[in-house]
């Protein structure tokens, strides 16, 4: 594919690096990380039996970043259940902010509270304007399924029955991580 493309439209990203739209690998995957030893382990939720932030909530300003930091958490202490960290979802958010997965794995490990990321997330997009950061999280939290590209499009034609319970309508993107998660 085209990288110009790409690099306007990261949301064709996510048809390339994964095939599954909800960010879950195929195979549970492990950590190594000795969570008996981390002040990390406090705060990692256990994905395989809580479900991530939604990707509507915002940490630092910024929709998809609780998620994010969720699953990176969970990734870490071994708990990612079918969730794993550095997803097409993730690296949408990570895309804008100019962040690294692995500089955010790396603070994350740190044992970094929610407030220490948030100001930590701050620090680093101060190149963004407050302006530049609403149209992103308002673009995303209000993406239509008719919006995204016709890969998206075509994948979630599938994914929404097999997933989703029946009679459960999809107005925007995020809905599909809500409704599959329980929240809606």
């Amino acid at each position: 594919m085209d990288a110009d493309i790409q690099t306007v439209n990261p949301l064709l990203k996510i048809h390339i690096f994964c095939n599954e739209f909800a960010c879950k690998p195929r195979q549970r995957r492990s950590s190594h990380f000795n969570m008996s030893k981390s002040p990390l382990s406090s705060l990692a939720l256990d994905l395989a039996v809580d479900a991530p932030r939604s990707p509507r909530e915002t940490l630092g300003s910024f929709v998809v970043a609780g998620r994010t930091l969720d699953k990176c958490r969970a990734v870490l202490a071994g708990s990612g259940g079918e969730y794993h960290f550095d997803c097409p979802l993730d690296n949408i958010f990570l895309s804008f902010v100019g962040i690294t997965a692995h500089e955010f794995k790396e603070k994350a490990a740190t044992g970094a509270d929610d407030a220490a990321m948030e100001a930590w997330i701050k620090g680093r997009t101060e190149h963004l304007t407050k302006i530049e950061i609403i149209k992103w999280n308002n673009d995303l939290r209000y993406k239509r399924i008719s919006e995204m590209p016709d890969e998206l499009q075509e994948f979630l034609e599938g994914y929404i029955p097999e997933f989703l319970p029946e009679g459960k309508i999809v107005y925007y993107w995020f809905d599909v991580y809500d409704i599959e998660e329980g929240r809606i």
